[in-house]
């Protein structure tokens, strides 16, 4: 038996032979496998340690971790068994070559758009490796611009002390296309030194001295705040620009790159291609990129700048509503790395950043959303989702990462999306007019309707204060968090059944603590004793009388065992014992007596708690949550109180077997491992109210 977490993982994922390849990103670890299908998706999902198992197109699985994602991969790649699992990765080598690889992959079905899919792996993976950095270096411009706002420090950029504080942050961003130079190098096979000593050509002083030098001519660009120059080069005319923050260029360089790089090894001599591999890339890429490729990478990303800069000045209530919505969406998918590197090449092109407020409005519905499970689970006495909200909520609050909780809780509870995006929509809101009553004004002076920033940050509660206008951001991330946080309270964020499955894992939790506090409740004073004994007495009777023995049937039909059912989840008792009945009647009614838990809203789920504490669940079809309400009519509402024989919904059972859902009616008491028995009564024929289950206390 596996005993650490990157043992179970491994074993969980296929074996150390089911995986071709390991990475990691900030809060995952993606696997490329030979096999999908050998997966034990659900042994991950209830895996500790683990947050979430995501699959992905063709055979990239992924499996979600949290911030110890780095530890747990270390752990894996040191395992014995991943020896030579290991080696085959780093290598690309295996029993099958690089190009049967190449050739499996591009057979496999990963989307009906497969370069779109690959070109958004490669911006992630050009990104995430680096993510680490960035953060660190937006937390500590979050800490001197909130320093400096309390005036501790002053904001004087001639003092020694200053300048080398702004280094210590700077560096990052102005050597981030050498960054991305190298991992998108090694995204595409690439030698990634390579890739970064290419680009790092660009940045050298002797490079950006062309631009001093008497033969160059340059022209300001007012728009942008930027100078443009042309050198002559050997008679040839070369565009020269700050590549400083550019991301834009290091990803069509290593594109470039990758063709010559591959083309050379193909007709280079193996013997001799560690020396002139990298010699004739370094001439033939240098040169077309210092010509061509770093000009074009400049203008696309001013061109995107621009463009963005004037959607958010012509239309910025679009602009401030529409990101924060969509951004649920893109993320879960990858999608939003191109946004991401526009962050970064607006604060590189215009001096300052607009979409970071409108994105931090999601990122905090997303986290007002996991504070909503939180405070639930914590009423709930769900451990289990107490941890992984608690540590997903950490990770937003403190790092600005959304990962945790979107695999981890609201991809596997939809109703949070919905509860979530009201968020989203409402603080896109208040961020859109508060935006535009108060706008910014950028150091050129320029004046920008929205929140802007001059910093690339990872949207947290500790890089509030380096957003211009921050109180119009913070007052618009407090709306979307809260805004999440009470409507998941108020309306929860599980089906019925995933509610009733929580209570009844805690109700059985509570149980197996039970002899531990009766022990400790056995030994008072004997006059003690003597007093609770006889209150027991005068009680026994009443709650004889009122004790719940039996449950009838809801809904006339041929009775059946929960294995019967075709529904896993209830044949596996998770959710009770119980039975299933196949209806010859649409008039579904109240088994026992008692108040209604639970109404589902599109009346296929009820649940009775009766006066002595048995708690019942009526489960109207399998899969007929899907129906949203269609067929069937609810006579009942939460809350209220009902007499077994009193009518629930009335169901058109032919709709919802025309809809290709089975109309099994399945009924369990949620309680059974607090009872001493539940012994259901199958294979009969019953009209409504008849026994169908005896409980004995």
């Amino acid at each position: 038996m596996a005993d650490s977490l990157a043992s179970q993982i491994i074993t969980a994922i296929g074996g150390p032979e089911n995986v071709r390849s390991l990475t990691h990103c900030a809060t995952r670890l993606r696997f490329e496998l030979a096999d999908a299908s050998k997966v034990d998706q659900n042994a991950l999902e209830h895996m500790k340690g683990v947050l979430g198992a995501v699959p992905q197109s063709g055979d990239r699985f992924q499996v979600v971790i949290g911030g110890g994602v780095a530890t747990v991969y270390e752990n894996i790649m040191h395992l014995p068994e991943m020896a030579n699992a290991g080696a085959a990765s780093a290598s690309g080598e295996g029993q099958k070559s690089n190009a049967d690889v190449k050739a499996e992959a591009r057979s496999k079905a990963r989307g009906k758009v497969a370069w779109l899919d690959s070109f958004f792996e490669y911006l992630a993976d050009s990104f995430r490796p680096i993510l680490g950095v960035l953060l660190g270096a937006s937390i500590i411009i979050a800490l001197v611009n909130l320093l400096i706002s309390l005036n501790v420090i002053p904001n004087d950029e001639a003092s020694a002390g200053w300048v080398f504080v702004k280094a210590i942050w700077k560096g990052v961003f102005y050597f981030l296309p050498i960054m991305v130079a190298y991992n998108a190098s090694k995204k595409l096979k690439v030698d990634p030194w390579l890739g970064g000593a290419i680009m790092a050509i660009l940045m050298t002083p002797q490079f950006t001295s062309l631009m001093d030098a008497k033969t160059t001519t340059c022209v300001e660009n007012a728009a942008l705040g930027t100078k443009s120059c042309t050198a002559n080069i050997f008679g040839i005319p070369m565009v020269l620009s700050d590549y400083s923050g550019n991301v834009f260029v290091p990803l069509l360089m290593a594109a470039v790159l990758a063709l010559v790089y591959h083309g050379l090894k193909k007709i280079i001599p193996e013997s001799v291609q560690l020396v002139f591999v990298p010699f004739f890339c370094m001439i033939i890429v240098g040169a077309l990129t210092a010509f061509i490729i770093g000009p074009i990478g400049v203008w696309v990303g001013n061109v995107l700048g621009v463009g963005l800069a004037w959607m958010n000045t012509h239309a910025p209530f679009i602009f401030a509503i529409i990101i924060p919505l969509l951004y649920p969406f893109l993320v879960p998918l990858g999608l939003h790395w191109p946004l991401n590197a526009l962050m970064l090449m607006n604060i590189q092109t215009l001096g300052y950043d607009f979409i970071q407020g409108p994105m931090g409005v999601w990122n905090f519905a997303c986290f007002g959303a996991t504070a909503g499970v939180l405070f639930i689970a914590v009423r709930d006495k769900d451990k289990d989702m107490r941890q992984t909200a608690l540590g997903a909520l950490a990770a937003g609050l403190l790092g600005g990462v959304s990962e945790p909780s979107l695999y981890g809780i609201h991809l596997r509870y939809k109703l949070v999306y919905k509860r979530m995006l009201v968020g989203c929509g409402l603080g896109g809101v208040v961020i859109a007019v508060l935006g535009w009553l108060f706008p910014s004004v950028t150091a050129a002076g320029q004046t920008v309707h929205g929140v802007t920033t001059t910093a690339f940050a990872f949207t947290s509660l500790l890089t509030i204060p380096v957003f211009d206008q921050m109180w119009v951001y913070a007052v618009s991330i407090a709306v979307s968090f809260l805004t999440s946080f009470f409507l998941i309270i108020t309306f929860d964020y599980r089906t019925p059944e995933q509610k009733a499955e929580v209570l009844a894992r805690a109700a059985a939790d509570q149980k197996a603590a039970a002899p531990a506090v009766e022990a400790k409740e056995a030994a008072p004073a004997a006059t003690t004793a003597t007093a609770t004994a006889t209150a027991t007495k005068t009680e026994v009777p009443a709650a004889a009388a009122a004790a719940t023995t039996v449950v009838n049937a809801p809904v006339a039909g041929h009775v059946i065992a929960l294995d019967e059912t075709g529904d896993p989840v209830f044949a596996s008792r998770a959710l009770g014992e119980g039975v299933g009945i196949q209806p010859t009647d649409s008039e579904v009614v109240a088994p026992v007596s008692g108040v209604l838990q639970t109404v589902a809203e599109t009346g296929h789920a009820f649940g009775i708690k009766t006066d002595d504490g048995v708690e019942v669940l009526v489960h109207v079809g399998i899969d007929t949550v899907k129906m949203n309400g269609e067929g069937f009519a609810v006579k009942v509402k939460a809350d209220e109180r009902v007499n077994a024989g009193d009518p629930l919904v009335s169901v058109d059972f032919a709709k919802v077997k025309d809809a290709g859902y089975s109309t099994t009616t399945l009924m369990t008491v949620l309680n059974t491992a607090v009872l001493t028995s539940v012994t259901p009564k199958t294979g009969i024929d019953v009209k409504a109210g008849d026994e169908v289950i005896d409980i004995q206390r």
